[in-house]
Parts: structure tokens; sequence; C-alpha cells
């Protein structure tokens, strides 16, 4: 029998139980192939994720232990351009009858016939313990049955929330104990026999060595972990991109490489777990042997406590005595001699515009350093960036900001009014925003009323027109690379403006797109191209400004969506109302009596076009905003990337407590 999809035809092979013994209709179990990211086999209850039992790893499928060899049964595991399926014969089908169970309560039993008492005998059982629930230890916890308690964090990792962890409420899951520094210096540490995370938003290539996978994870700074496919023949390459969910100990399983700081890469007392540092020249094993006798314990001791005083003895706020660096002296960029005039402060008239960087005037943390509100001799408000650190970024994307924002002039792009060089400070100073950004209003219930479908559409029509000023219309072509709701930001008229220029990048007349090893941004916006293979041009900031349309539309954040009705990503979930014909079910509820059907419709009919899965076949800006100006009528869209193409049919073959496979109709 057959349990999987023909990617041709579109058929989809599910099992589906019996609502109760004597019910025969549909139940709320559902159990399928997800080809979404690397196959895996899932089992929904509803449209929440029950079981999973992972990809197929040459042998079983990843989560089953011990399933794939047996003298019973022979399995089978199909994937091509065709179909993807799974199914499985008797050894010598005269000696054993045997048969599959899906029971009303979503358990997969295996049964077979005994002749000598007459009987079913339980085979195998599926669903058999609580690490077999979905997610039990949420976002980087791993099960294991053995342990007590049953939930622990991956080494390198601390409770997300310690209290209800302490509670046994797990749910919540972990996060790591040191950011990445990547591409700085990060490592992997090796987690071994484990069930590998949900390869629903997986990259994998099924020709690459591990070694391979392993360096091509290394180089891309948003790959989290990497495991290797086929644990037969030691190929294949899986790589996650999001948090590494529903991690189990399994017997017999396969390793997983997640990607850690350095500081984490210790050796640990946690079985099955062993660290491997990365670097550009060499990848070597840690060993950490720490022998310390008591005096040297004494004076490291002595020298903390002398190093503490002196700090203590130190002005709160020391400005430091070298001058005022301009652009000239240490920033110099390309084509300079065009660059606007800009004004360089000094750190203590900064200091005096913030108020001494008060708490009381920090707007909020990006990944560049904390932010401050600021007020000139004239009454004029600044915003004042302040690379901190610690700051994710450095002096390249510091120098990336001011070489491009002095150039740029736009109503729909962040003015720069001048920056801070001085000893070991460096700071932008930005007209200030009185409405911050656009992801604290559409993500937010409350301020999200303020917004209504005409303000929304003016803000889409706004973005669309800094972006195609970027790519077409100023003196330089310039690719965005982390345009995001928070990198809008909002005057006091709800205008919005592109800020954040760090990652920018400028194209030369005849270039039309580049590669890189370093691929930066975020998750959610980041294009399909950007993401596996580091190539970027104009179409990836189209792709992220389609994310963008969407979410303004739905109020919804496009990573982390969930549906009553499915469990896809925002934009599958738009692509399916699209097909279905119900289009405005997309809309935020409080805007479907006041906004205006044909506006609401054609933005997201545009939206569709740009989060196409090939950039191809994207518009440019150019073509965007004539959508937005005119009534033309607009081509279809094709589906678009990280899209789920399993759904729920509403009439399935389903196996009832016998041998055969009848397809039922409930009175």
């Amino acid at each position: 029998m057959k349990f999987g999809k023909d990617l041709v035809s579109g058929i989809d092979r599910r099992w589906t139980p019996w609502k109760s013994i004597d019910d025969p209709s549909p139940g709320e179990y559902v159990a399928f192939m997800d080809t979404n990211g690397f196959p895996q086999l899932r089992e929904l209850k509803g449209s929440v994720s029950f079981l999973r039992l992972g990809p197929w790893n040459g042998i079983t499928f990843n989560g089953m232990p011990n399933h794939g060899r047996n003298s019973i049964l022979t399995h089978e595991f199909i994937f091509n351009d065709k179909e993807v399926f799974y199914r499985y014969a008797l050894v010598n089908s005269s000696a054993v009858v045997s048969r599959v169970i899906v029971t009303p309560e979503g358990s997969f039993l295996r049964m077979n016939w005994i002749n000598r008492t007459q009987e079913w005998f339980l085979y195998l059982n599926v669903y058999m313990d609580m690490c077999s629930r979905y997610g039990v230890c949420g976002p980087y916890g791993k099960c294991n049955v053995n342990n007590s308690p049953t939930c622990s964090c991956m080494e390198g990792f601390v409770p997300r929330n310690p209290d209800e962890w302490s509670a046994s409420v797990w749910s919540s899951g972990c996060r790591r104990k040191t950011p990445l520094n990547c591409p700085n210096g990060d490592g992997f540490r090796v987690f071994k026999n484990v069930k590998v995370p949900d390869t629903r938003h997986s990259w994998y290539n099924r020709n690459m060595t591990l070694t391979e996978c392993g360096a091509a994870c290394e180089r891309n700074c948003s790959c989290i972990a990497y495991s290797t496919i086929d644990i037969t023949k030691g190929n294949g390459c899986l790589m996650w991109f999001d948090d590494l969910m529903d991690v189990r100990t399994v017997d017999d399983s396969q390793d997983l490489y997640v990607r850690m700081a350095i500081s984490d890469l210790t050796v640990t007392s946690e079985p099955g777990s062993t660290s491997k540092r990365s670097s550009n020249k060499k990848r070597s094993t840690i060993v950490v042997v720490v022998s310390l006798s008591s005096s040297l314990v004494m004076v490291i001791l002595i020298l903390g406590i002398l190093y503490a005083w002196s700090k203590k003895k130190r002005p709160l706020v020391k400005i430091p005595e070298e001058p005022v660096q301009t652009i000239d002296e240490e920033y110099s960029m390309e084509d300079q001699e065009d660059d606007t005039e800009l004004t360089s402060f000094s750190l203590s008239k900064i200091w005096k515009y913030t108020n001494d960087f008060a708490n009381d005037n920090k707007l909020g943390e990006g990944g560049f350093g904390p932010v401050y509100k600021g007020v000139l001799e004239d009454g004029c408000e600044i915003a004042v960036k302040r690379m901190s650190e610690t700051s994710r970024q450095g002096i390249l994307e510091f120098k990336n900001e001011l070489k491009f924002i002095a150039k740029l002039q736009h109503r729909n792009l962040v003015k720069l009014l001048g920056y801070c060089i001085q000893g070991d400070e460096s700071m932008l100073i930005y007209e200030y925003m009185p409405n911050k950004s656009l992801d604290l209003f559409i993500f937010d219930k409350i301020r999200s009323l303020k917004l209504d479908w005409s303000t929304r559409f003016d803000i889409i029509h706004g973005i669309a027109r800094g972006l195609l000023y970027l790519h077409h219309d100023s003196r330089f072509k310039i690719v965005h690379r982390d345009l995001k709701a928070s990198n809008i930001l909002l005057d006091d008229e709800m205008n919005p403006k592109i800020s954040d220029f760090g990652l920018a990048r400028m194209f030369r007349e005849h270039e039309n797109e580049a590669n890189t090893n370093n691929v930066v941004g975020t998750l959610g916006y980041i294009s399909p191209e950007y993401a596996v293979d580091g190539t970027y041009s104009e179409k990836s900031d189209v792709f992220s400004f389609g994310v963008l349309v969407l979410e303004i539309v739905s109020g919804k954040k496009n990573r982390g969506f969930s549906h009553e009705k499915d469990s896809d990503n925002l934009l599958a979930h738009a692509w399916r109302l699209y097909e279905e014909g119900m289009t405005l079910e997309l809309l935020s509820s409080h805007m479907r009596d006041l906004c205006v059907d044909y506006e609401v419709l054609r933005a997201i009919h545009i939206g569709l076009l740009c989060v196409q899965h090939y950039a191809k076949d994207r518009p440019t800006m150019s073509s965007v905003v004539s959508m937005f100006d005119q009534d033309g009528e607009l081509p279809r869209p094709k589906h678009p990337a990280f899209f789920a193409e399993g759904s729920l049919p509403k009439v399935n073959p389903v196996s009832i407590n016998d041998v055969t496979i009848t397809t039922l109709e409930p009175r």
C-alpha cells in the first residue's frame, strides 16, 4: 500500500481514523506525508501538530526506533520529481497476517495475527510515551523518557521560562546561553542518537556529503543546524534555519550538528553530546582540561577583586579625550566626492542631547545597538543609534549605513542628520520618528486599531515608492537586504520611512545579482534563493516587500504564523485563500467593514506576485508601483516560496478495523 503524495496528479494518500469505534465518520486526526521542506511523516489533531515520525533516514522514519529492521516487513521510501511515498510489504505474506490501525485517539498500531491463539497481537505502537507527543519540550528542548525530568534543554541552552520549567511546564522551550557571533567564530555541537528537528522549513540536498553540508552551514549565518539524510550511506544534507522543534533521544538514530557560540563549546557530561569548533582555517575538537592548584585559584581571585575595585574607582561617565574623527580620516568611502555633507557631532554634545543616555530616553534596541531620543539646542528632536560592544553588526555595517544614507534623499527613506566617531564610540544621528516602527502597530491588538485600511494602504504604497527609489531612481542601485516591519519607521503623520541600511549593498550599472557566503537578514523575510544559495538581487527586496504587504493586510507575522484551519506560514495561508476565492478573509477582522474591497484584493494579489518562489517570476518595484497606481488586469501569481502543498481532503480512503481498505460515507 502506498502512503504519500503524487506530485504530478496531486493525489494525497492519507490515513484518517474513525471518529470513534462505532462512528465511521472521519475523526479529528489525520496522518500524511508532509512535503514542505524535506518530506516527513506527520499527524495532525485538527490543525495542531500531534505526532511527527520524522524524515526517512535510509532505514526507517527517524523518530521510529528499531522499526526498520525486522524479519516480518520490508520498507520502501520513494522520493523523486513525480511522487513521495512510503510503502511496506510482508516478507512472506502467506506466513503472517499483519495490519496497521490508526485509532480514534491518533495512535498508530501494527497488529499481527496469531494462529495459535486466534487473536490479534500488538506488534508496534508508535505513540507509546510522552516524548512521542509533538514538541512537548518546546524549541531547543530535548525529550528523553529515561530521564527525570523528561525534558531538558539541549546543551548550550537554558529554560526560556525557569518558573514554568520548575513546575514541569516545558512548552516555552529554551534559549541560548550565549548569542551567536557569526561569522566571527561559532562552532557546532554534535548531538548523537536523536530524532532530528521538524523539517518543514528545512533545506536539503541529497547529493552533498556530510563534510560539504557542514561547510555550507558554517558559511551561512542563518543556518542553525545540519545533519545527514541517509545514515546507511552517510550522505545527503539537511539544514535548519529556524528554531529546532521536537527533538528527542532515539536509540540507533542519527547525529545532529547544532551551531553554538564558541564559549559554549566545552566538554560536557551530557551523554551523546560532543563539541566541534569551526573556523575559516581549521576545525578541531575542543578538549578542555582544567587543573588549577589552590594557590593559583587564590591569585586569580585576588586579581579579580583588585580589578573590580579599580573599576569602581573610575567615574561613571568618561568621555574619551581623542579628537572627533571625520569620515575622511577613518571611514573613507567609494565616490566620496559626491557624498552629501553630514554634520560631525562631538561625543560631549551627544551626551548632552540625550541627557547622558538616560534610560528614559531609550527608544529601543536592534542589531546595531540601543537607540536614544535626543533634543538639539534648537529644539529639534533626534534619534541616536549607538553601536554597542555586543552589536551583531560592526564597523563595516556602520560604514555601510554612512555610505548609503548620506547619498540617499527620498521622502520614504529615513533622513541621516550626522554621525559621531570618537574614541570607542560610533553613532549615527537620524531624524526622530515619533511613532517608532511599523511592527509596534500592526502586530499589537490595541495599537493596530489606530491603523485603518486607508492608512495601511498608504503605508504599503510609500514603502513601494521608497524601494523603487533605491532600485531604480537613485544615483546608485541599492539592495536593502533587511526589509522588515521593524525597519519601517513612521513619522507623526504615519508616513513610512525605510531605515537600517547596515546590510545594504550597492550594484554597479550592469550588475543584476551577487552572491555571498555570509547570508544575513531576518527569517520570515529572506527570499529562498538568498537563504539557500546566498544569491541576492533587487528581487530579494521584492520578496521581502511581498511578505510585508501580507503582514500589513492581515496583522499577522509570517514567522510563527498559525491558523485554526491549517498550520502553514502566512504566505501559504494567503495562497490558499486566494485559490479558494476567499482572499478578503486574510484582512484583519476589525477592518472588514471599513475598507475598499478592490484595494484590499489588489494589494494581496500584488503581495502574492512578490513572494513567488522563483526570482524571475517576481515583478520589479517599478512594475509594483505601476500596479498600485493603475487599474489594469494583474497576472496570475504562481505558488509562493516555502509553500506546503498538502491540504486536508474532504473525503479520504480510511482503514477500518479489518484487513480491507474502504471508502466510508457515514449516514
